[in-house]
């Protein structure tokens, strides 16, 4: 079992052990843990003395943005981006946080890329109390998302231009990571929104009225994202329609010229194999001229049968 713990006490912040955290008299006393095995469990259900329900919420495995209220405190679950490999139905690595009075307990089973930044804060004295520390996490993860969000819109607008210069090959790869991608982040993004709309409406001295505001900025930006993710999710789904039917469109265009040219060369097939037979009584078998006649006819022939297709529009896109 990996963690730390700080304490905030007069707007000054000292690092500390678990153990010491818990017994700390502060206005801020924060114990994260990073793990995923059985001691975590048995550390916060056994010294911190935390509630069966809280003990569950903290250490799930398979766990949605959510905010429950916990008598006077409340337990949160969040998600963020990670710094390890997630899978493309689960990208965001979850953060499940319980806070009551001066006490915020949190724990990862990934990396969570919003720590760092948020440590940072707390050491330079910027977090004083358990509102200012969950709003600091909730807007570090949704600026972190913010971007890639975008980058997902810039990369349907690049693909766009592509289809238009018929650049289709290739295309449908990137626009079905697009779309999965989306769709991943959109799956909690939204419940991420409701619980930091729910978070922000909990009465709690802990919750102070400037907390209030930061966590519903989280929330409106956590809003915005998710409708940004759902015209990606669309526009990726027409494009790949798109691109299906400029596919069918490519083949049905080569198929024609593999006929058109099958066509044009049926006719000559047939006469050469005519002409080819090895029996008696073919004319002009010993006449000199009778090699150059017959490519003649052939020529002649093709360019007839070509002019056909010309004046029938067959080789139009």
């Amino acid at each position: 079992m990996s963690g730390f713990a700080y304490v905030v006490h007069e707007g000054k912040a000292r690092k500390t052990t678990l153990r010491e955290a818990l017994h700390e008299q502060a206005n801020l006393s924060w114990t994260h843990l990073t793990t995923n095995d059985g001691r975590a469990k048995a550390w916060l259900g056994g010294e911190a003395r935390l509630g069966p329900f809280v003990l569950e919420s903290l250490t799930a495995v398979e766990t949605r943005p959510r905010c429950d209220a916990v008598g006077d405190g409340a337990v949160i679950n969040l998600r963020g981006l990670s710094s390890e490999a997630m899978g493309s139905s689960d990208p965001l690595a979850s953060i499940r946080i319980y806070a009551q009075g001066g006490h915020v307990f949190s724990v990862t089973r990934k990396p969570l890329n919003a720590i760092d930044p948020v440590r940072k804060q707390v050491e330079a004295g910027e977090i004083l109390d358990p509102g200012d520390l969950i709003a600091a996490i909730s807007q570090a993860i949704t600026e972190e998302l913010d971007p890639v969000v975008a980058d997902l819109g810039d990369t349907l607008d690049d693909c766009e231009e592509q289809i238009a210069g018929k650049q289709v090959f290739q295309l449908r790869r990137s626009v079905n990571q697009t779309r999965t991608q989306a769709i991943g982040y959109r799956r909690f993004l939204n419940p991420q929104r409701a619980a930091l709309e729910r978070l922000a409406a909990l009465p709690g001295e802990w919750l102070r009225d400037d907390d209030r505001l930061h966590l519903n900025a989280a929330a409106d930006r956590a809003a915005r994202m998710a409708e940004e993710l759902e015209s990606i999710r669309e526009r990726a789904a027409v494009m790949h329609e798109t691109l299906t039917d400029l596919r069918a469109e490519q083949i049905d265009q080569r198929s024609l010229m593999i006929a058109i040219v099958a066509m044009v060369f049926l006719p000559l097939t047939f006469l050469t194999g005519l002409l080819g037979m090895n029996v008696e009584g073919i004319p002009f078998a010993h006449a000199s001229w009778a090699f150059w006649g017959v490519v003649g006819v052939c020529v002649a022939m093709a360019v007839a049968i070509a002019g056909y297709f010309v004046r029938r529009h067959w080789f139009e896109p």
